[in-house]
């Protein structure tokens, strides 16, 4: 499977069999949600997924996702039912009876600044629109109803049309870094990114403290996306936010931003991933929607590195049922529309952006030519992730030593990462091969490119066509050879 699975864990995944199962199906990276819940919920499910990955014996990226300078209602002890064209008083405090009172409570002063008469206020990814029609001061303002609406504690708002300024980062954002700093999470999801200093804000957070966690950033804003080209190349990943997008945009938008962010992504050489009501249904039924499945489908052919699932594993009814669904349509779509379909990104991911990019495109293009399965020996991971950037369409083993490596690369587009003890280039990537050969991955018979990692101009590369099994090698034949990148 080229196309990979992310699975987002909450309320329905606090079981270790369920987490498990979920991995075991085909999920390549789940995700905390650090809006949601206190760290001792999220402990237990650093501790499920950590599981997970040691039964299944396959490496699992773990994503942190920052809440980020989101807007979101306060603490309601009763949920405001609205009926279209009902009033609504948003006031600016923590909490709020809710119910019949017909009050929310807002606790972010920018809002009561920024709001005017006449602005559309949309929350719960669209499904509540409410128009301001009074501002009374600076702490109260007045909204009717656009729809039938339902609005609960800590939902996210949205004034649709206006980026508010908030800090990039506030204090649950730097309690839920510290968090995943130190329960060596593999990647670190900052929201509502605005511009490439955002990131670089948070990447001076992490080295500071003496992390190596990789960088998410989330397209959902007006901002992300004037500066787009420069937010993708400051960011080590970057994830197609649907839901709010959905609502900072008309929802006819959402497509053709999906198409624009994918398409830097691919042209810039980042992994990109797309979340949001995939299998949106499947919160409540066993089966998906038909539109559902075209838009998975859509997505695939679109060349992304991962789908992200959220509502539907974290609070859905069928969370191992929503994996398999995601890992079946995946599959067909690669298996009926790729070999056609997708020469267009891959024009656009294997247009040159440097001589190490250069290396990795031919690398990908002779194991192509030769119908081999290729595999590479990495260090740190660089090689793998340009390789996996130029959508290769053989299969990619990618062996390395470092396990918290392999996690980074479990997500990225093709590469299955196998964990290997080696002291070096030539031992790793023997050794990879006899792994590989010992799990019948690769059998008698077939072709092989195996490659260390590019350093400068020199890479070395080998190709084999297995007439019998590798012998394993003698302590005196091991060692040697310096570290790939």
């Amino acid at each position: 499977m080229y196309v990979k699975v992310i699975a987002s864990l909450g309320p329905s995944t606090r079981s270790s069999d369920v987490v498990t199962e979920m991995e075991r199906v085909g999920v390549h990276g789940f995700r905390v949600n650090f809006a949601h819940g206190e760290p001792g919920e999220w402990k237990l499910y650093v501790d499920l997924a950590r599981e997970a990955e040691a039964r299944v014996g396959r490496p699992i990226a773990l994503i942190g996702d920052l809440p980020g300078p989101s807007i979101r209602v306060g603490v309601l002890d009763e949920p405001v039912a609205l009926a279209r064209g009902e009033e609504v008083v948003f006031e600016r405090r923590d909490r709020a009876r809710g119910g019949e009172e017909k009050v929310v409570p807002l606790p972010v002063p920018q809002v009561f600044e920024a709001v005017d008469p006449g602005d559309v206020v949309v929350m719960d990814d669209g499904r509540v629109r409410l128009r301001v029609v009074d501002k009374e001061g600076a702490s109260r303002f007045r909204a009717v109803a656009l729809t039938d609406a339902v609005v609960s504690s800590r939902k996210a708002l949205v004034v649709q049309g206006k980026d508010v300024e908030l800090p990039t980062l506030g204090e649950r954002d730097m309690e839920a870094l510290s968090f995943a700093l130190r329960h060596g999470f593999d990647y670190v999801g900052l929201s509502y990114v605005r511009r490439p200093d955002d990131v670089a804000l948070l990447r001076d957070l992490i080295e500071r403290r003496g992390g190596g966690q990789a960088i998410i950033a989330k397209i959902e804003t007006r901002a992300a996306i004037e500066n787009l080209p420069a937010v993708v190349e400051a960011s080590d990943a970057v994830l197609v936010a649907r839901g709010d997008l959905g609502m900072n945009f008309g929802l006819e938008e959402v497509h053709r931003y999906q198409r624009m962010i994918v398409e830097t992504c691919l042209r810039l050489g980042r992994p990109v991933i797309v979340a949001t009501q995939l299998l949106e249904s499947m919160r409540e039924s066993p089966v998906p929607t038909r539109a559902e499945v075209v838009d998975v489908s859509t997505a695939v052919e679109m060349g992304v590195d991962a789908l992200m699932l959220t509502g539907e594993t974290a609070v859905g009814r069928y969370p191992v049922e929503a994996v398999k669904w995601l890992v079946r349509i995946i599959s067909y779509a690669e298996h009926n529309f790729l070999g056609r379909g997708a020469q267009g990104f891959k024009e656009v991911a294997r247009r040159p952006r440097g001589q190490a990019d250069r290396l990795a495109k031919a690398l990908v293009e002779l194991a192509e030519e030769l119908e081999a399965k290729l595999l590479v020996y990495t260090v740190q991971g660089t090689t793998a992730r340009r390789i996996a950037a130029m959508r290769p369409s053989v299969p990619v083993y990618v062996g390395s030593s470092r396990r918290e490596v392999l996690r980074k690369l479990a997500i990225l587009w093709g590469v299955e990462p196998v964990h290997v003890d080696a002291r070096g280039y030539s031992d790793g990537l023997r050794n990879l091969l006899s792994e590989l050969v010992a799990a019948q991955r690769v059998s008698i018979g077939d072709t092989v490119v195996m490659a260390f990692g590019v350093r400068g101009w020199r890479q070395r590369i080998e190709i084999v066509r297995l007439a019998g099994l590798p012998r394993p090698r003698g302590p005196r034949e091991r060692g040697g050879g310096r570290p790939g990148r």
